[in-house]
């Protein structure tokens, strides 16, 4: 059947591994660097890039990417031998984090002080977000000279602002512990009331302050804006409009006195979308790599699945539908009407998403029998009521890429008595119908502003997914969920 990749994973590898991750998670400071890191990479390695409105040519043996919204991803590869009706071998990851971004109107004050206004994405653990070095990061849009309107990532690494803590005398004596209200308590500092006086730039002469300028110029700190601009290298006058969020300028690093750990922020979940790239990649690195493929090998990184997942970049949207009945429409001939139908059937997903390592100061709060570990491999998650799409069938394949790569995988399962998060994979298995598991590399501390993961997981994690891409094929071929077992006479 399926021959292994490659024995155990070496320190030297795992090492290497590590670095590149953290200089991913530097790169990706927001999910629009993070896609625009993707495509850098994709078109380095000979990707040809995609357009959903434009007409697709596409080729057996063809290497693809496109984006969506600038914030989700799919690049995937044809198997030379591809026929329609053939599986494909998917991983998704998410692109976004919990995190602060800027409302429409951001621009506030408070006693002599300059605020920036914040909506608080997903469920972050937000306490951690206080006195910390903050800058921002997001997406720009710039109007240009000839009237049209560009596309451009900006992120300021200068502490520009902060949210400081309650010092701890004011809250002496309450008798509770300190309560966040996002709504008061989240502002960050931005300057003084008299520095933004003194330096602000002279009025254009307009008869109104408002006259004449952009959304941008009107709602937000007129001194963030000009930060901005110059960031970029335009005028403040042509930033018509922005999404940007807050991040902690602190880089990511390995840590621990051996080494053994990765402190970053996003690490939830963008460890596995530099897993799932890299195994992509290398993968199909070798010019004869696609030769004997038979299926399509692809990633997508979906984004807001830290809010739902109800957006056409998201898991709930058309994004993976739209992909596969595109392809299948371009390869497909008279005869092959059900081609589309065929392929979901023949086709895997694994989701992708980090897991939580048991905490050394918590034990109990794991599961005696699950409790995994950093540094001890990839994590199968299961969840009887389907907050995790595993099965056995699903166990069985993701297990046998890990024999075949040398690598270790744990098993968790939450509390009976505590409340269990989910991912895109029940979403993906319900949207599109195709088997899913989910997986994930163990972490502590997810969802705060800064995480821990350990060192050895992601060359574990990249091994057992780019053997998924080599040999899924044939592992997921050998295991029919649907075919019953010889009957005894």
């Amino acid at each position: 059947m399926a021959t292994a990749v490659k024995s155990s994973a070496e320190p030297a590898d795992c090492r290497a591994r590590a670095e590149g991750m953290v200089d991913w998670f530097n790169k990706a400071v927001s999910n629009f660097h993070a896609v625009a890191e993707a495509k850098s990479r994709l078109t380095q390695a000979g990707y040809t890039e995609l357009s959903e409105r434009n007409e697709w040519k596409l080729e057996k043996g063809g290497k693809y990417f496109f984006s969506r919204n600038a914030s989700a991803l799919v690049a995937f590869a044809i198997g030379a031998k591809y026929e329609p009706g053939n599986g494909a071998n998917m991983v998704g990851a998410h692109t976004d984090s919990p995190c602060l971004k800027l409302k429409p109107v951001s621009k506030t004050s408070s006693v002599g002080v300059e605020q920036i206004a914040v909506q608080t994405y997903g469920g972050g653990l937000w306490s951690t977000w206080f006195d910390r070095d903050l800058g921002v990061a997001g997406r720009v849009l710039v109007k240009q000279s000839d009237g049209t309107v560009s596309h451009r990532l900006v992120r300021i690494d200068k502490p520009i602002c902060r949210i400081p803590m309650l010092a701890v005398h004011m809250e002496r004596g309450s008798g509770t512990k300190l309560e966040i209200n996002p709504e008061n308590n989240l502002k960050a500092v931005l300057c003084s009331t008299a520095e933004a006086t003194l330096n602000a730039k002279p009025d254009s002469g307009e008869e109104s302050p408002d006259s004449g300028k952009t959304h941008a110029n009107k709602a937000h700190h007129p001194g963030l804006v000009q930060a901005v601009a110059k960031e970029l290298g335009v005028d403040a006058s042509a930033i018509i409009d922005f999404e940007l969020q807050l991040h902690d300028t602190q880089p990511s690093a390995i840590g621990g006195l051996y080494d053994e750990f990765i402190f970053a922020g996003r690490i939830d979940n963008l460890s596995s979308c530099f897993t799932s790239l890299e195994a992509l990649l290398e993968s199909t690195k070798a010019a004869d790599s696609l030769a004997d493929e038979t299926g399509i090998r692809l990633i997508v990184h979906f984004d807001h699945e830290e809010v739902g997942s109800n957006s056409a970049p998201g898991a709930q949207g058309p994004l993976i539908v739209h992909t596969l009945r595109r392809v299948c429409a371009l390869f497909a001939s008279e005869g092959h009407a059900d081609a589309y139908q065929r392929t979901i059937q023949n086709s895997f997903m694994i989701s992708a998403d980090c897991a939580h390592a048991v905490h050394p100061n918590y034990v109990g709060k794991h599961e005696a029998n699950h409790r995994p570990l950093i540094n001890g491999g990839v994590v199968l998650k299961h969840n009887a009521n389907q907050r995790y799409a595993t099965t056995s069938v699903g166990a069985y394949i993701f297990r046998e890429c890990a024999r075949l790569s040398g690598t270790p995988t744990q098993e968790f399962v939450v509390r009976q008595d505590s409340g269990c998060g989910s991912t895109i994979g029940p979403i993906t298995a319900s949207n599109v119908g195709v088997q899913t598991i989910d997986v994930g590399m163990p972490q502590w501390s997810m969802h705060s502003v800064r995480e821990t993961m350990g060192s050895k997981d992601p060359e574990y994690c990249t091994r057992q997914l780019r053997t998924f891409f080599e040999l899924g094929t044939a592992i997921v071929a050998s295991v029919d969920a649907d075919s019953e077992p010889p009957t005894k006479r």
